[in-house]
Parts: structure tokens; sequence; C-alpha cells
């Protein structure tokens, strides 16, 4: 009786020991794949024991076999087949982005293992390791932080001839014109508060008139289901709303080649018609008769010019799918691979969700020109206020090859981008950063 008590003992210690070691590692492995996007895997990391951060490796476990002795039948563990190893984007309270060269096999469920947090000596040693050719060939100034959500920037002579004035729109509704002073900062020369009354949208600039700069407003009224455009100028040292038009206005082109264009939705179905030049002509700003169509796309999310040969007057634009698409001069039309569909600045416009995709920046000789397109990664989840959350942003560089466009240089940046405009030295961003601040960036062309 007492062998046999202490043999029992003996067999559940020892049984029991592979059992606690086999939970062991799957407990540090408790990170599960929850969804897939493309490249992306989303993980599940609320029950990981092990700190995990972004730049860190990972890789998911594709399947498991028993390794057994065939002598003494003794399990000596599992083998395991594991992914191409991927590297953690993003980190959030409960779950982390990852994104991986090669995700056949990966399949929702599936464990993943991550290696240990690098060292901050290592980290710098594989920054330093880093080939050339990772870095952007662009070179960025980054302006002091605003205390403003800026939706829409522009860049015009507003205060002086060749003021090269940063003009904003922030989400609270305030226009602000601002100088470039010593060491990257900005100090602001004029503000104007629009009526609480609509919602802003864009902002553009350019002399459409003889003189200064005018600032263009465009905003939503929701007690009116309309869209209208506020015109302000500097009278005497003071922005003042000098006109208001029934178009919805964007500016064409970089710098001192800028024009404004108007159009009007149609009342149906919320759909923007055609582009019309606005003119300063016997007194009052109004729409020519050079016009151009827009395929029914909002002015804020297209761009017209001789991309693919001189004299091609191409239009590309941001399609509904995401993808930027080209009008070639055969009709047909280009693609991009990218997706670009991806902005927090929405209206509902009579029932409708209308999308007013980051303004597309084109610069450079005609039938060689470069394309500059901003791109927002989102987070899983949804923020009423804004139609989906995002949490960063980034500049392609692209240019129109064998058919095709294709991204040449890429500039990441830390915050959500809402529109871009273009002057003559740079592409101009806003980037939104997570605590409400904002940060120009001029990206140099």
């Amino acid at each position: 009786m007492l062998y046999n008590y202490y043999m029992k003992k003996r067999f559940l210690r020892f049984s029991v020991l592979p059992v606690l070691l086999m939970i062991s590692a799957l407990c540090s492995a408790q990170i599960t794949v929850v969804r897939i996007d493309g490249k992306k895997i989303y993980l599940d990391t609320s029950s990981a024991k092990q700190s995990i951060e972004s730049g860190q490796y990972f890789k998911v476990i594709l399947s498991s076999e028993k390794l057994i002795n065939p002598k003494t039948g003794k399990n000596l563990g599992n083998i395991y087949q594991y992914s191409p190893e991927g590297k953690i984007t993003e980190v959030q309270p409960l779950y982390a982005v990852g994104e991986i060269s090669e995700p056949a096999g990966i399949a929702v469920g599936q464990e993943a293992v991550l290696e240990e947090p690098s060292t901050p000596a290592a980290a710098a040693a594989e920054s330093a390791a880093l080939p050339e050719t990772t870095q952007s060939l662009h070179q960025k100034i980054t302006y002091s932080p605003i205390d403003q959500e800026v939706i829409s920037i522009t860049e015009a002579d507003v205060a002086a001839p060749d003021a090269r004035n940063l003009i904003t729109l922030s989400s609270n509704r305030k226009v602000t014109v601002w100088n470039r002073v010593e060491g990257n900062g900005l100090e602001e020369v004029f503000s104007y508060s629009l009526p609480r009354s609509v919602e802003p949208v864009t902002v553009s600039a350019a002399p459409v008139k003889e003189g200064a700069s005018q600032i263009f407003v465009s905003v939503f009224s929701p007690s009116r289901d309309a869209i209208s455009t506020l015109v302000l100028e500097n009278e005497n040292g003071k922005l003042e709303k000098t006109d208001s038009l029934p178009y919805f206005m964007k500016e064409q082109g970089c710098g001192k080649n800028k024009t404004i264009w108007g159009q009007t939705a149609f009342i149906s179905d919320a759909k923007p018609g055609n582009a019309r030049q606005i003119v300063y002509e016997k007194g009052k700003f109004s729409a020519s008769k050079n016009t151009f169509s827009t395929r029914q796309n909002w002015l804020s999310g297209l761009a017209r010019y001789d991309i693919e040969k001189e004299g091609s007057d191409n239009l590309i634009y941001t399609s509904s799918t995401g993808a930027l698409q080209m009008i070639l001069s055969n009709g047909k039309r280009a693609e991009s691979k990218d997706l670009f569909a991806s902005s927090p600045n929405r209206v509902k416009y009579k029932q409708e969700i209308l999308k007013f995709y980051p303004s597309i920046q084109v610069f450079g000789p005609q039938g060689n020109a470069t394309i500059a397109a901003a791109e927002n990664d989102a987070k899983i989840g949804l923020l009423a206020k804004m139609f989906g959350q995002y949490q960063s942003g980034k500049i392609h560089f692209m240019k129109y090859e064998n058919g095709h466009l294709t991204v040449r240089d890429t500039v990441p940046l830390d915050g959500v981008v809402y529109d871009t405009a273009c002057s003559d030295q740079s592409i101009l961003a806003v980037e939104v950063l997570p605590s409400g601040q904002s940060r120009i960036v001029e990206i140099l062309k």
C-alpha cells in the first residue's frame, strides 16, 4: 500500500510536469490573430505576459506536431511551423498591429510569438545598419505645434506682397493666417471665426482679383442642407468677409500658378458638378465659362495636369474604391495599387455622407510630373463624429510609368492628414496629433 502511494505520487509529479511546461509555453504565446487585412495582422495582446513595443518582431504559429522518442515513448515537446517574420507597427492597450511580407497560411485564431523588445543600444545599431534607400529623398520642415485641429491648409500672400503666409482652417471654425518665424516657429497675423451655424470643409487662397490673395472657405450649412464658400480678404490689417458664393470651391495648382475653381452639388443626389474657374469681373466674383469635367468627383480630391505627356490634360482623382485613377488621353485609365481613400473630414449632406478626400498635388515638367497624395492608416473601430478612426498619415510621391501610377518615395508623418496644398517650393500638409494639436509640415519638392 505504501509502495503504491509513493509510486502514484511520483507518477503524478512527473506526468504533470510536462503538462505544466506545455501550459506555460502556451501562456507565453497567448497572442492571438484576430484579423487579417492584406499584409496587416491584428493581434489580441490583452493576455500577453511580456511587454510589446512598436518595431518588435513576431511570428505566427502555423502548425505544431508532437515530438515523441520512439524508444521510450517520451513526449519531447512540440515542433512548430512558423510564418515568415513580421514587425509590430502599432501598439494599443489591448491589441497590436503588425505587417508581414507573406501572410499566406495565416488564419484568424492562430497564436503568435514575439521576440523580446530590443534594448536601446540594439535598436540604435539596427537603425544605423539600415540602408540609405529606406530614408525619404525629400527634406521635411516641421513647424511648432498649433493648439488647433487643422483640417485644411494653403499658402498665399495675404498680409503683404511676397509674404508667403500659411493659412489654416480648424475644426472649430477658425481661419488663421501665419507668418513663418525663426526656429521653425509660427506667428499669428490674422484670424477669422466662422459662424457657428456652418461646418468647415476646406480652405483655398489665390489672387483672383488684383492685389493681395483672397481666402476662400468652403462650408456646409446643416440647417439649409447647402454648401457655399465665404470670401475673406485683408481689409486694413483685418480679415473681413467680402462675399459668399453658392459653390464648393478648391484651388488647383501650385504657388503663383494657382487658380480657384467652383462646382455645384446636384440637388437630387448631392453629386458635384463640373468645375468652373472663379474670376473677378465687373466688381464681383463669379464662375466663368472656363470649365472641365470632374467625373462627379469633388474638387478637393482631384488634380488636372499634363501628367501622361505634354498636352494630355489628364484628370487624376481618388476613386470610391480608394485607388488613385488617372484618365489617359485615349480615354482609358491608369490606377495606383495603393489606397488613398481615408480621410476623416466628411459631412452629411442630403442624407448622404460626402467624402472629401485630401487634395492631390501635381508638379514638375509636363509629361514627367510628380504626384503627391496623402494616405492615412486606420485603426479598428468607428468613431461616430469622424466616421472612421485614424492613427497616422504619410505622403506618397508617385510617377506615371509603363501604364501605372508607381510610388517612388514616401514621407511618414506622426499624425492624421486631412488635406494638403502645394507651394512653389514644397508640399504642405498638417499632421493632427492624438493630443488634438497640429503641426504644419513642409516637404520640399
